[in-house]
């Protein structure tokens, strides 16, 4: 009876433990958490780093990259065939139209002039969903996701904005961004690149 009384008390033990156990480990960047592991649309992706996006001395947004193998070179990253997703959460409250342009200039100092004309259409578009939101404020969250056979997923605050772009150059000239020649933090780029 005693075993069995035990046994029971142990088996209750691992089902109250194991959703801790079960649960992905996360990272902790300028107050936001960035899980190790995540499930994008069925496909796992692992955190390749986080890292906090300076301008000057102030803190403006934490970023996570996720690939499906960790790599600590920006080619290999971006030459990576199947799904990724870098995710952006605000540290500091600003102009999203302002953002939107910064994004575009950050896209226009790493893409190769050659494909500039290709990437045109996709960052008007991009800068209008930026310029439709207003403000972005400390906490909002925005993601830019690869999907095979999807495209580009433009998420803010969870809500996904329009068509997918679906030409994959679009993508990788937004990731250049951060992991390009010219990155928009190069300290960031080493943390996204887990170095």
């Amino acid at each position: 009876m005693l075993k069995k009384t035990l046994l029971s008390i142990f088996a209750l033990m691992l089902c109250l433990i194991s959703p801790t156990l079960l649960h992905a480990a996360t990272v902790d960047v300028a107050g936001v958490k960035f899980e190790d592991m995540i499930d994008q649309r069925g496909s796992k992706l692992v955190l390749n780093g986080a890292g906090v996006r300076y301008k000057a001395v102030f803190k403006v947004y934490s970023a996570g990259l996720y690939v499906p193998k960790k790599s600590t070179s920006a080619e290999e990253v971006l030459s990576m065939a199947g799904p990724k997703r870098i995710s952006i959460t605000m540290l500091r409250d600003i102009d999203s139209n302002e953002l939107g342009k910064l994004f575009t200039r950050g896209v226009e100092d790493n893409a190769p002039k050659t494909e500039m004309s290709k990437l045109i259409p996709g960052l008007i578009r991009m800068g209008q969903v930026f310029s439709d939101q207003k403000k972005l404020v400390t906490g909002d969250n925005f993601t830019f996701e690869w999907v095979p056979g999807t495209g580009g997923v433009l998420t803010v605050k969870g809500k996904a904005q329009g068509e997918p772009f679906k030409e994959a150059e679009f993508y990788i000239a937004l990731l250049r961004i951060w992991l390009g020649p010219v990155p928009a933090d190069y300290k960031l780029k080493e943390a996204l690149l887990g170095k």
